[in-house]
């Protein structure tokens, strides 16, 4: 049981990332699972390790309500545990009731039938360290103290108890597991817990003083629920950048009269999610037909562009989409399908840098090139 215990602890330890998932919020727990409580040698009055009880393996259950402060939770934890008695061995006598009710004393020796049972009510304060993923895997270690009230009833025979006594003492304890979340709200968790409550004295039926200590072992699994956690903050969307008016450039003078291509680019955009000419980008497009007819028979290279705020396979979609809108009304007024290509960048090439998810008016464009090399 002791190596399980140091097996999962280097496990929790070797996670390195604090974590975060459950930041300021509160959290209700229950947990159970099977318990190895150690052999207790209890002295009898002033004889030392005077007898050993035997106990068969028992369970461990409890509830916890605790408070995650981000790499730390804080926790008050109830817990019960019990372990039935399996034999008794001594160096001195043993009280024992007789047939008549009376009081008699067993020789010092080992007895194989010791009925009764072994069990802590414990009230403690966890204080715990998580590692690991925040949406995953998490491990946790750390100590608890507090307040237990061991009880002990055992006997040699049917007839009544040798010692039937309970006693309050300090506990502590130290845990190490690892948790997992299965929803939002909800983890599961399995963990190993090393219980310690010394210092306990009993008085058996002859009046005599037994001193010992509770010690035990378990491990359990969980169900933990967390609530009250603050809604993440959003994030902040920039407002669009109007789309900057098309100046031409000034035509210069002629010495002569020469025919004078203007390639462009020319930039039309789009509003969200669409693909539709809106009236802006009609007027850019009239100007860039009317430029055309100066480039002769030139190629007429298309490329779409859409912001962040889709998935990448969508984007490409969406930018061809805007590509072929572009497309058609340029040859429903006069340029020919043969000398138009259009290329869908989707997301891949921004005008303005942008974190992913955020809506950009100057990254929804398809941007219009006349001329040899226009696809470059």
């Amino acid at each position: 049981m002791r190596k399980l215990a140091v097996t999962l602890a280097l496990a929790t330890t070797a996670l390195s990332t604090p974590a975060l998932a459950r930041d300021d919020a509160w959290y209700v727990g229950v947990e159970g699972g099977a318990m190895l409580v150690e052999d207790i040698d209890w002295d009898v009055n002033a004889a030392i390790d005077a007898t050993t009880v035997d106990h068969r393996a028992g369970f461990d259950v409890g509830g916890t309500v605790g408070y995650d402060l981000g790499v730390v939770r804080l926790e008050a934890e109830v817990g019960y545990r019990a372990a039935n008695v399996t034999g008794l061995r001594s160096t001195t006598t043993t009280p024992f009731v007789t047939g008549s009710g009376g009081t008699a004393f067993a020789a010092a020796g080992s007895y194989d039938y010791a009925g009764g049972r072994t069990s802590a009510l414990s009230f403690m304060v966890n204080a715990l360290w998580d590692f690991g993923d925040d949406d995953g895997v998490q491990g946790f270690v750390g100590p608890g103290l507090g307040v237990a009230r061991v009880k002990s009833r055992l006997g040699l025979n049917t007839n009544g108890d040798a010692v039937d006594d309970s006693d309050t003492v300090v506990a502590w304890q130290a845990i190490a597991g690892v948790r997992a979340p299965i929803s939002d709200n909800i983890d599961v968790s399995l963990k190993y817990r090393f219980f310690n409550a010394p210092g306990v004295e009993l008085v058996d039926i002859a009046g005599r003083q037994w001193y010992g200590r509770f010690r035990s072992h378990s491990i359990m699994g969980g169900l933990t629920f967390n609530f009250g956690a603050p809604e993440p903050e959003p994030v902040p969307t920039p407002e669009p950048t109007p789309a900057p008016a098309y100046t031409p450039p000034p035509a210069a003078e002629p010495v002569a009269p020469v025919v004078q291509c203007t390639p462009g680019p020319y930039i039309v955009f789009f509003d969200w999610d669409k693909s539709d000419i809106t009236p802006e980008a009609a007027s850019i497009l009239d100007n860039a037909i009317s430029n055309y007819q100066t480039c002769g028979n030139a190629q007429v290279m298309l490329a779409g562009h859409a912001d962040r705020s889709g998935s990448a396979s969508y984007n490409v979609g969406l930018s061809q989409r805007r590509a072929d809108s572009v497309k058609t009304y340029l040859s429903g007024r006069g340029i020919s399908d043969g000398v138009i290509s259009t290329e869908a960048f989707g997301e891949s090439r921004p005008r303005v840098e942008t974190a992913d998810g955020v809506r950009e008016l100057q990254n929804r464009r398809v941007e219009i090139m006349y001329g040899p090399g226009s696809g470059q």
